[in-house]
């Protein structure tokens, strides 16, 4: 079943985020995801939620996905969202 990693992004060091933006695609694309969503506009449809930034991508499985988000591969980018960023992320099983 595929899953979803869904992330909303407050950069809040722009060129930092801008060498994690470089670095990320090629780990994804090492363990089968495919962005879903990356940027573009948001309008809020109901409640208060505001988010700056949202990326959705998807993986096969939840496996995957949490693999991806564990791996040495991708560590060295997720140091440098961490250190751009404030970050939400969870993972999601799809229907």
């Amino acid at each position: 079943m595929s899953a979803y990693v869904i992330v909303e992004v407050e950069v809040t060091d722009p060129e930092t985020f801008e060498e994690y933006r470089k670095l990320v695609p090629p780990t994804i694309e090492a363990f089968g995801g495919r962005y879903v969503v990356r940027g573009g506009a948001i309008a809020g449809l109901e409640g208060d939620w505001q988010p700056k930034r949202m990326v959705v991508i998807e993986f096969d499985d939840m496996e995957r996905a949490k693999a991806w988000h564990g791996s040495e591969l991708y560590a060295p980018a997720r140091a440098l969202r961490e250190a751009s960023t404030n970050t939400r992320m969870i993972v999601v099983e799809g229907v």
